[in-house]
C-alpha cells in the first residue's frame, strides 16, 4: 500500500509541477520552490507591510548603512507567485541606494522573473508596496533619531 500511495503522490507532482510550468517562468518555480531572505528581521532599520487585492499579505524588512541597503528579509502569506516576488526583490535591492530602491517599479519586478501571469502581476505590486513602505519607516526611524516623530 505504502509504495502504491507513494507513487500516487509522485505523479500528483510531476503533473502539478508540468501544470506550473505552463503557466510561470523558470524563474518563478525557481523563486518559489526555493525562496531566499524568508523570515522577520529583528533588528531591521525598517519594517513595511502591505496587503494585496487577492487578501496576500506581504512584510519587509530593511538594513541601511550609509545610504546602501545591505539586507533586506519577507516574510508572506501568499501564494506562490507572491513568494518568488518576495524573494527575487529582496535579493535584487541588496546594494542599491535607497534612492535607487525606491525607483524600482512593479514591471521592473516582473521583468526580472521573466513575467508572470496578467492574474499574479498584482504579487508585484504588493512585494513593492511592502518594501517601500518600509524604505519610509527607515526614514521615519531615522528622522526621529534626530528629532522627527517616530511611526
Amino acid at each position: 500500500m505504502k509504495d502504491q500511495l507513494d507513487e500516487l503522490v509522485e505523479n500528483m507532482v510531476r503533473i502539478l509541477e508540468g501544470e506550473d510550468a505552463k503557466v510561470y517562468s523558470e524563474e518563478v518555480i525557481a523563486e518559489f520552490r526555493n525562496p531566499s531572505n524568508v523570515g522577520r528581521m529583528a533588528d531591521a532599520d525598517g519594517d513595511g507591510v502591505a496587503d494585496g487585492l487577492c487578501k496576500d499579505t506581504m512584510e519587509m524588512w530593511v538594513k541601511v548603512r550609509d545610504g546602501l541597503i545591505t539586507d533586506c528579509t519577507f516574510f508572506t502569506d501568499g501564494c506562490g507567485a507572491t513568494i518568488a516576488c518576495g524573494s527575487r526583490l529582496t535579493r535584487f535591492v541588496k546594494g542599491l541606494s535607497t534612492d535607487e530602491a525606491m525607483r524600482v517599479r512593479p514591471r521592473d519586478l516582473v521583468s526580472l522573473l521573466n513575467g508572470l501571469p496578467p492574474d499574479h502581476e498584482h504579487c508585484a505590486a504588493l512585494a513593492i508596496m511592502a518594501f517601500k513602505d518600509a524604505l519610509r519607516d527607515c526614514e521615519a526611524r531615522r528622522s526621529a533619531g534626530a528629532g522627527g516623530v517616530k511611526r
